[in-house]
């Protein structure tokens, strides 16, 4: 028993004083470095000690650094990366963006379309058939005869106008569809006034002017007497010619002698034609829809 222990002491001995291998040698280092888990025995050993750790780089860094591989080089702190933004380019975007605000509330208040000039567009009415067309064209030259005879029949009397007192109202009636036109002349320099207005004003059309002005100038009363007139009734038309007969009929009781001219004329005839009016059931007046058997 005590043979086999001895020769049991022997083998640990000769096991213990085996060499160990070696760890990788750093060039430029001529000792080697011990073994991995030697180099972990060492350093629990001396953190236990409390020595300090040692600043010898590891192996593997060592020889990274002697086969001549630079390290990475750390970014300095001051200098911006490329993620961050630089300061130039966010003050041209906060500029960017209020242009662009401004350039939409500049729209919101613009109407569209205001820079745009209208189109006058006629309305599309109804296609008028061959007769209503002719008949449009014979009342367009009616107008335009009656118009001419207007004008050829203004021819100024040959007679002087008579005298007429200071203060003298002369008074008449004139009549014409549905107008009723109450006349007044009283000596003056020819003003015409019609419910408190100018005649121009109350009648802007040129052919209702000439209308109420001819039985002065056919008379010779025109510039020598003043005017006033109150109508009421019916459309502009109307009042037109009753304006003119009621005036004819003043210058009647002015000068009796004027009657004959005026009668010829036909500023004296009372012209009762009227609109006739429509009737229940009936299209117009007179005209009734058309029969239908089926």
């Amino acid at each position: 028993m005590a043979d086999d222990e001895t020769k049991r002491d022997e083998e640990t001995t000769e096991g213990s004083e085996e060499p160990r291998d070696a760890g990788p040698v750093a060039e430029g280092s001529d000792e080697p470095t011990p073994a991995g888990p030697v180099a972990e025995d060492d350093s629990s050993s001396s953190q236990a000690a409390g020595e300090e750790p040692s600043s010898t780089p590891p192996a593997g860094e060592a020889s990274a650094e002697a086969a001549g591989e630079a390290p990475a080089a750390e970014a300095p702190e001051d200098e911006p990366s490329a993620d961050t933004p630089a300061p130039e380019a966010e003050e041209a975007s906060e500029e960017s963006a209020a242009s662009a605000g401004k350039a939409k509330a500049e729209k919101k208040d613009v109407i569209p379309g205001a820079d745009l000039e209208p189109i006058a567009v006629e309305p599309e009415g109804p296609e008028l058939s061959a007769e209503e067309k002719a008949r449009l064209e014979a009342e367009e030259e009616e107008k335009a005869r009656r118009e001419a005879e207007l004008a050829s029949s203004d021819e100024p009397a040959s007679r002087a106008p008579a005298k007429m007192e200071s203060g003298a109202r002369y008074l008449a009636t004139g009549k014409r569809k549905r107008s009723i036109a109450r006349v007044t002349l009283l000596p003056g320099n020819g003003k015409i006034e019609v419910n408190k207005r100018s005649l121009e004003e109350f009648f802007p059309r040129p052919l209702h002017q000439t209308m109420a002005r001819q039985p002065l100038t056919v008379s010779g009363y025109e510039g020598n007497v003043d005017v006033r007139v109150r109508v009421h009734g019916g459309g502009i038309s109307g009042q037109a010619g009753a304006v003119r007969h009621g005036i004819a009929r003043a210058l009647t009781e002015i000068d009796p002698e004027l009657r004959g001219d005026l009668k010829r004329r036909g500023f004296l005839t009372r012209d009762a034609r009227v609109k006739e009016r429509r009737k229940a059931g009936l299209k117009k007046a007179r005209k009734r829809p058309q029969f239908s058997k089926r």
